[in-house]
């Protein structure tokens, strides 16, 4: 990671995309876009952030942004950025999975949210469980190579490694899947509220308020969560719990602020939130969340 950061090859600007704030008063206390390029795409969306704080392993403040590929043609998987809110450089590379023949691919998925513990990276895969990443294997392809090989293509190709054109790639290690038809894992997050960490998921329905989320023990031993809650609320895009609280992220549309949704016991406080707000992760103390929409891609932390 911090490897990575050194090299990085983007730089976000703070406080930058302020639209994406649209009437929300108070606005957030930080925020930081990302640059020119990565705003005006209509190929990649930012869907799930974790960071540095729910690791506990990597040694400097970093988020970490999971991106889907939207086109159907061409598919080129998803990806995760690398950003230090202290230098504002950031960094993108390539999730990958493994294929029989020695080579890898991209992994097709939406990649609603992440969670990093350790060294470990979850990444929700809707319909299938968790996939995992393990950090200390993310590969440079420069220390294998002289140059990223070409942009439109992925894997190995007459003994020479391929990307699309990216620096970085990280395979997948780890897979747990869901054992029968069940909810959906649209987003995670780690709370790290209690004596134990525990793992968050979550279920997004688009008009049905009867989604759910769950806490589990990080191990996943046994199969089962150890709480598990129906939202209440549809469009739900992220939750994180902290100190007896729930925080929900709930979106809107392209032009309509998100909200906030606390719950405490049997209380519910309705709070602003900025345009298109996706998963959530506590960091520094803050409740940050990433949005989606072109031209409004921000990661924005508010006061828990």
């Amino acid at each position: 990671m911090e490897a990575v950061l050194a090299n990085a090859n983007r730089t976000a600007k703070r406080k930058g995309a302020a639209g994406t704030m649209g009437r929300m008063s108070p606005k957030p206390a930080e925020w930081y876009a990302f640059d020119d390029k990565d705003q005006a795409t209509t190929d990649w969306y930012p869907q799930g952030l974790t960071g540095s704080d729910d690791s506990g392993n990597i040694g400097i403040p970093a988020f970490l942004v999971s991106w889907y590929f939207r086109p159907e043609a061409g598919e080129r998987g998803i990806r995760v950025s690398f950003l230090s809110p202290q230098s504002l450089k950031y960094q993108h590379a390539l999730l990958v999975v493994a294929k029989p023949d020695g080579s890898y691919g991209p992994i097709d998925i939406h990649a609603g949210g992440i969670a990093c513990f350790g060294d470990l990276l979850y990444v929700a895969d809707t319909v299938r469980g968790l996939r995992v990443f393990d950090l200390n294997n993310l590969l440079d392809l420069r220390t294998v190579q002289n140059d990223l090989g070409e942009s439109g293509r992925i894997g190995r190709h007459g003994g020479k490694l391929h990307a699309f054109g990216y620096r970085y790639i990280v395979p997948q290690t780890d897979f747990w899947k869901v054992a029968q038809a069940g909810p959906h894992f649209s987003f995670v997050s780690i709370d790290r509220g209690g004596a134990t960490p525990r793992l968050i998921t979550g279920e997004y329905r688009e008009s049905d308020p009867g989604g759910w989320v769950a806490r589990w023990g990080l191990d996943l031993r046994g199969g089962e969560p150890e709480d598990a809650f129906v939202l209440g609320h549809p469009k739900i895009q992220g939750a994180a719990s902290r100190g007896g609280k729930w925080y929900l992220s709930q979106a809107a549309d392209s032009v309509t602020n998100g909200k906030l949704l606390v719950h405490e016991g049997e209380t519910l406080k309705t709070r602003p939130f900025p345009i298109g707000p996706e998963d959530l992760s506590v960091q520094g103390g803050r409740l940050w969340s990433v949005t989606e929409f072109k031209n409004k891609r921000t990661i924005f932390g508010v006061s828990l």
